[in-house]
């Protein structure tokens, strides 16, 4: 590049970054929102009762908010710092919150994202980047389900939620929710928990709030990681093996996608109660398709990774399996 063009490209950069200054009411405003959602879906979860609640009730909903607060802060931070890193210029983390719906379970968040404003020149500040988001959220959910094992309360704690919990006739009618199972749930499960003790079953997870978050930002984390398009596992996949590559496992991963998505379609059509599917990787397949595309965008500069970062790759691989749930949600009657 010639000194005029560079004198021009680094002049644009300049103003770029001048005109794009970080709004900081919006990025408070957002993150404040979101804590009185997430608090809000917080005490729907633990304690199975709806709004409008009186404010001292509010505070059992604290540990839910905070732990996913500190979720989705340490994913998008890691983000923001590997961007820094390599001197791309990146927002602030935006928080989404989601409203609270009386007689509507959700997790009073759409999660949380950061917006890059200049162009990332080469794959390896493109890997870093990506990968530093899942590790670091991945690092996050861990030291909450390890918390939560570790701290689980006793039978009492249930009861208090669902008196009748023990009876032969709990549930019977009633709208069940069940978390699907991830292999690194089960296993630290098995590890962090001793069989004379009261371990909850996937249907009553939601009231745990340590466990509902980790459970959630695992399930985050392997949306996320999905090797396809510009999705964190797709900026990754891309910067480890170049786009042809790249393009072979992104279809390979959209087909399992709509698999599971299909299975899950035909089985709630059928009504059949044991289904290794779920409608929703249906739908996440058709946005990935349509919105965020199956390709990733070519870099200017593509180089071969060093082998420490193509062990993080691989690791951060590992992470999508053991966070991975073909069925995160089973709805039953």
């Amino acid at each position: 590049m010639d000194d005029q063009n560079l004198y021009t490209e680094n002049r644009i950069g300049s103003t770029l970054l001048k005109k794009h200054k970080e709004n900081y009411p919006i990025h408070i405003g957002l993150f404040l929102i979101t804590f009185v959602t997430t608090t809000i879906a917080g005490v729907e979860w633990t304690t199975g009762t709806m709004g409008p609640y009186e404010f001292e009730m509010l505070a059992k909903g604290l540990p839910y908010s905070l732990s996913i607060l500190f979720m989705l802060g340490v994913h998008e931070f890691g983000h923001y710092f590997a961007a820094l890193y390599h001197k791309v210029k990146a927002t602030l983390p935006y928080f989404i919150p989601f409203p609270p719906i009386p007689g509507f379970f959700h997790f009073g968040t759409l999660g949380a994202v950061i917006k890059t404003r200049t162009p990332v020149s080469n794959n390896k500040a493109m890997f870093d980047i990506g990968v530093a988001g899942p590790i670091a959220g991945f690092v996050a959910c861990l030291i909450l389900l390890v918390y939560g094992f570790l701290n689980l309360p006793g039978e009492e704690y249930i009861l208090q939620i669902h008196p009748d919990y023990f009876t032969p006739e709990y549930g019977e009618g009633a709208l069940s929710l069940e978390f699907g199972d991830t292999i690194l749930f089960a296993a630290l499960r098995t590890l962090l928990t001793s069989p004379d003790q009261f371990v909850p079953p996937m249907s009553e997870i939601y009231h745990y709030p340590f466990l509902c978050v980790g459970w959630f930002g695992l399930f985050v984390t392997a949306m996320n990681m999905i090797p396809v398009g510009q999705l964190d596992g797709g900026h990754i996949v891309y910067s480890m093996f170049g786009e042809k590559i790249h393009e072979v496992i992104a279809s390979i991963s959209m087909l399992f996608l709509f698999g599971f998505g299909s299975l899950g379609l035909f089985s709630t059509l059928m009504d059949l109660e044991n289904s290794i599917g779920w409608t929703g990787w249906l739908f996440w397949g058709f946005v990935l398709y349509f919105f965020i595309k199956v390709k990733h965008p070519p870099v200017q500069n593509f180089e071969k990774l060093s082998n420490g970062r193509m062990i993080l790759g691989y690791v951060s691989l590992i992470i999508l399996l053991l966070s991975f749930s073909p069925m995160p949600f089973i709805v039953s009657f």
